[in-house]
């Protein structure tokens, strides 16, 4: 399994609501694309103070890497995610992990 984790630093002039549109647009996707087997997304409450530039993120979970890189080809996937990369002022202020699970 790989978990596609995604933090995203939103600007300050970006409408939550927005971003809750995509991550519901991406959720759509589950079943839809092969292998793509949950999202989940949510505001990072930061408890430990590390992230404050990234006040929100989502994790999508994948059966294998094919999975993941069939979601990362799939154009309803790459169109949400130029709405993530506009709503964050550019992909440099998107961090993304993917930690892959036995």
């Amino acid at each position: 399994m790989i978990e596609h984790v995604v933090m995203l630093g939103l600007t300050d002039a970006s409408d939550l609501g927005d971003c809750r549109d995509v991550m519901d647009g991406l959720g759509r996707l589950t079943g839809e694309i092969p292998g793509f087997l949950s999202l989940s997304h949510g505001v990072n409450i930061d408890m430990e103070g590390k992230s404050p530039g990234y006040p929100y993120g989502f994790i999508a979970r994948f059966e294998n890497r094919d999975a993941l890189a069939r979601y990362a080809a799939d154009p309803r996937h790459q169109a949400l995610g130029a709405r993530l990369v506009a709503l964050c002022g550019g992909a440099d202020r998107i961090t993304v992990y993917d930690i892959e699970r036995d």
